[in-house]
This record gives C-alpha cells, structure tokens and sequence, in this order.
C-alpha cells in the first residue's frame, strides 16, 4: 500500500524560503519549524503573562480588601492598593482566557504539532504551508483584541463573565462593568483564536493522511502523532459550534438578536424610562453549545501531552512502549467519549434527572481508556532500564499527577457529590491537576526532550532538574490544599470570601497557597534562564542525544529545510524498537535496513 510521497524527491517544492530575507524565512515563514519555534517562544511569554495574572488573584484571596503588598499601591493607587471587586472579576477571566487559549492549546498543538509533524512521519513540510502561516497570525489579533480589553471599561479593566461567558451576564451590557466593550472584545478574541486553530486542524489532517514517508503506516506512527491526529479531529468538529454559539453571542451584543437573552428576564438595574431588551432566546442554550466545545478542549489539551509524554516514557526505559494498539485505541476512545459527556457541567441547571444519569454514566466511561493509559505507561516503566533525565522526570510526574486529577474527576461524574462541590475550590483543584500537572508538566518534558532538535543544543541537566523538583513541590503545595477548600464549601470566583462566617478560619490556608503560587511562579525564572541560556552557549546535541528510535532524530539538528535533503527516509518498523536482540545497541531507528546492513 502506498502511504507517502516518493522516495527520492530532487527538488524542494518549497525551496522559495532559501532566497528571501529576513522576514520572509522568519517572521511570514512558511516552514513548519519556523511556525512552530514562533508558537513556542509567542506561547511561553504568554505564559509568563498568564502566570502573573494568577498570582494577582492569589493576592486578592490572601489580602481580600486589603492593600495588597508590594504590588497594591503601584496598580491601584486609586483604591487604596487595594483589587476592586470588578478587577478580581476581570482577573480570573483573563487568566482562564490566556492559559487555555494562548499558552496550552498554541504551546502543544501549535507549538509541537507544527514542529513534530513533518518531522516524525518524513514530510518535507505541512501540506498548506501559507494556510500553516496564517493559523500563528490569526493569533495576534485575537491577542491584541484580549489586551485591548483591560483598558476599555473603567474600574473592570476587562471582561467580567468568566472564561464561560454565560449569559444574561455576557450578552446585557448594563448587568456588570466589564459587559460592555470588554466583552465584545473577548468574543472577538475567541473568533480569532478559533478561525487560526480550525486552520491548523484542517493542515494536520491533511499532512498527516497525505504526506507520511514509504513505509510509515498509520501504525508505524510514533504516539505523539496518533495524539496530534485525533486531536485535530477534535477540533475540527468541535471549533465550529463554539465559533457559531460566539457569532450568536455577539449578534446578541451588537445587532440586537435574542439567542441567549430570555424574554421573561427582569432587570433592576436598567434607567427609568428606558425598556429592557427583548429576548426570546435561552441562556442555557449558550452553555450547551459552549461545553460541546469546551469539554472536547480538555482533550485538545492533554492527548497531545498524553501522546509526548507515550514517546518520552519509551526512550528513557530503554524497552518498547507496552500496549502499542490500546494506546493508540484509547486516545481514540476519550476523544470520542469526550462529545458526549458535556452536560455534567450543567447538573444544576435543573435537567431531567434521567439525563443527568445518561450524562453521569458517559462521563464515568471515560476512566476506562484514561486507565488503560496509565496502565501501559506504568507498564513500560516496571523493570525498564530508567534513564532520569530532565523530560523523564516530568513525563513520569505527568502520570502521577494526571492520576490525582482523573481520580477528584469522578467526584464530579457523580451527580450527587457534585451538587455539593460544584463551582467550590474542589473544581480548581481537579482543572489545576489536570491541566497544570498534565498538560504544563508535559509541555515542559516536551521542551527538554525535543530542545536539541529545535536548536542544536542541550539544556542543562542539573538546572533542569532543580526546576522539576522546585516545580512538582510547589504546584502540589498550590493546588493539593484547594481540595481541603472546596470540601469544605469554599466558593470560587468570590473575591471576598472572608465575609461569610463560614469561611473565616479558611484564611491562614489561603496565605500558605498564595505563598506558595508566588514560589512555583519564581521558581519558572530557572527554566527561563536555562532555555536562553542554553540557546547559545548549551553543548551541542548532535543527531540523536537520546538514542531515540522515532524519524525526527534521523534529521539533523536542527534539522534543515526540507528536513531531509534529497532522499525522504524509508520506514521499516514502529517507533519503540528498544532493547531489540537483533542488534547489539538497545535502540533501532526507524529507517534503519537490517536487510540491507546484513
């Protein structure tokens, strides 16, 4: 069966990028190691960004309405030093808002998937490489419109309806500060990010269907790429309802449409003589249509990790990966079981209770392929010949912490506990474990692992250890006591939660979170300074500085464009062929003959 381009290629269909400037070969580039490298360094400032915004919050949870130190009478001069209530509001918006949309999703599909793509199946580049170009400067507006929005709207400095953006909230402009323009511009940001990454979606499909070297078989492709695939699947059918649900939103907003405004809302905050807006349409309608997308788009954050991490775990046991098959299947299987479990979001929103049951019971199912997964992870680490290197390490702390997160998940499968722990610090726990302690403990191994690829250099080993365990302490420390808080009923998105007689015993825990987050965050300083480092004076990596079976090492590092200079490589096995007894070293590459070198 033929599964590629031809074996030998004589000329670069893309050759374009050897003769143009500056600008042409690293700004509008269209090489996907180019667009890839701009995702990574856009994404990790981003990071820092979103980061900041966090520890602003975890100030205000420390020091509710109080001067916040250092940092108060510098931003807020105009209330004492103290976070008003509108801007607390803005805060954990924009932090959901910047950490989902412009650092996890662009940092693993954008950043990795553009880079490793080509590079593992033995393309040349991706199939639409101006398509590919465009998905990273879709980007930039929807940054400029997210940035613009802290400034728009006195005293909110930003949207104030939460990442979800649930109407009434959203679509009246009177019902809070921050409703307005700030809100208009968030839709806006989303729009932009959701066009750039249908674009990408569409390029990986086709790339990775279309492009893929002689001999590479869909199940001779490494994980990493199986994750990447049905990823794209999953964007390319869940982005288009959160893009049409936020066309409708903002139809609401600007032209005077009532999808998720209803017709029966009262509203005392509106002028006297002036008439509310008539609706007709339903709020929960919008949450529908926005947890279709946004639940999908917890996979879209973690299978691509879960594919990395799949790769990394294999290199550094020295043995093959244990379950090849089930682990491509049940990537298959969370993506799919994760379109039909989006309405335990809503359980009290007052649904049919046999629905609630339908929804509970698909959300349960999803720990069966999760547990295959850790399973045949934990599998190819027993007895393997454990090398712990940096990407190691994170890889198996990705596992660890992925396990607590998906066990505090079925908390609130269940319909019972959850009415109890719902929108409580227990749900910051299990999203923080999941999507910190999986998805960013996985980008960082990624990082590590795949640096002397993108570069030509190491980082360094004994830095990037002091970071991992500066890390998993301080993110254990941060996240692990918010179960405590949500157990007990502590309520999220409260800026003021010490008013409640409930909760006042509460603030001691809060200070020791707070100031453990601002540790994890100066803690990230290590791993800045090891990258930039490392980018011009780390030693040379050379070809292949893990002894890795998979096609991207077969490439030089970097690796030129083209990749692969005249001849394509040709694929003779999977990726995992470690410890093989046919030859003496305890890897064989991909595109190594055995036939022919006997």
């Amino acid at each position: 069966m033929a599964t590629g381009v031809p074996a030998v290629e004589l000329e670069d269909a893309h050759h374009h990028e050897h003769t143009e400037g500056f600008i042409g070969t690293y700004i509008f580039s269209r090489d996907h190691k180019i667009i890839g490298i701009q995702f990574l360094f856009t994404t990790l400032i981003f990071f820092l960004l979103g980061g900041l915004l966090a520890l602003l919050i975890r100030v205000q949870l420390a020091y509710p309405f109080q001067a916040a130190p250092v940092v108060g009478n510098w931003l807020f001069k105009e209330t004492g030093g103290q976070i008003p209530p509108e801007f607390y509001t803005m805060l954990f918006t924009m932090h959901g808002t910047v950490m989902i949309f412009f650092v996890i999703i662009p940092l693993l599909a954008g950043a990795f998937g553009n880079f490793l793509i080509p590079l593992m199946i033995g393309a040349r580049d991706m199939a639409f490489p101006v398509l590919n170009m465009l998905s990273y400067w879709f980007m930039w507006p929807a940054f400029a419109f997210a940035m613009t929005s802290f400034f728009v709207e006195s005293g909110a400095g930003g949207p104030a309806s939460g990442w979800t953006s649930y109407p009434p909230l959203s679509v009246l402009a009177s019902a809070a500060p921050g409703s307005g323009t700030g809100q208009v511009l968030w839709l806006l940001t989303v729009l932009f990010v959701g066009i750039g990454s249908m674009m990408g979606s569409v390029n990986y499909l086709t790339t990775i269907i279309n492009m893929r070297a002689p001999g590479m078989t869909m199940f001779r492709m490494p994980l990493t790429i199986w994750a990447m695939f049905i990823t794209a699947i999953l964007q390319a059918f869940a982005l288009p309802v959160l893009t049409a649900a936020t066309i409708m939103q903002l139809l609401d907003k600007l032209a005077g449409t009532g999808f998720f405004f209803p017709a029966d809302l009262i509203l005392t905050n509106v002028p006297t003589g002036q008439s509310p807006p008539v609706g007709g349409g339903q709020a929960l309608l919008w949450q529908h249509l926005f947890w279709f997308y946004s639940h999908p788009a917890v996979y879209i954050m973690l299978l691509p990790a879960m594919g990395m991490v799949s790769d990394i775990i294999a290199t550094f046991s020295r043995k093959p990966l244990f379950g090849y098959r089930p682990m491509v299947f049940s990537i298959a299987a969370i993506a799919g079981l994760g379109f039909v479990v989006w309405a335990h979001h809503m359980f009290q929103s007052g649904m049919n209770p046999m629905l609630g049951l339908a929804f509970m019971t698909s959300t349960m199912f999803i720990a069966l392929p999760s547990a295959v997964k850790t399973f045949n992870w934990l599998a190819t680490l027993w007895q393997g010949n454990l090398q712990l290197t940096t990407p190691m390490l994170f890889a198996s702390a990705f596992v660890s912490l992925f396990i607590i997160g998906g066990l505090s998940g079925i908390f609130m499968a269940s319909t019972p506990p959850d009415i109890l722990i719902h929108d409580t610090y227990f749900i910051v726990a299990h999203f923080h474990y999941v999507l910190f302690g999986g998805a960013i403990f996985g980008i960082f191994a990624g990082i590590y692992y795949w640096f002397p690829k993108m570069f030509g250099r190491m980082m360094s080993e004994f830095w990037g250890k002091i970071h991992f365990v500066w890390t998993f302490v301080f993110s254990n420390l941060v996240f692990f006591p918010m179960h405590i808080l949500g157990a007990r009923g502590m309520p999220r998105r409260y800026a003021a939660y010490d008013q409640i007689g409930l909760f006042e015993d509460m603030h001691g825990l809060n200070v020791m979170i707070t100031m453990c987050a601002i540790a994890l965050v100066a803690g990230q300083i290590t791993f800045a300074v090891n990258f930039f480092y490392s980018l011009f004076a780390g030693p040379e990596a050379g070809r292949n500085p893990w002894n890795s079976n998979s096609l991207e090492w077969v490439a030089t590092s970097p690796a030129p464009h083209g990749n692969w200079g005249p001849v394509i490589p040709t694929v003779y096995r999977g990726p995992y062929e470690y410890s093989c007894p046919e030859v003496d070293e305890d890897f064989l590459p991909q595109n190594r003959n055995l036939e022919a070198s006997q």
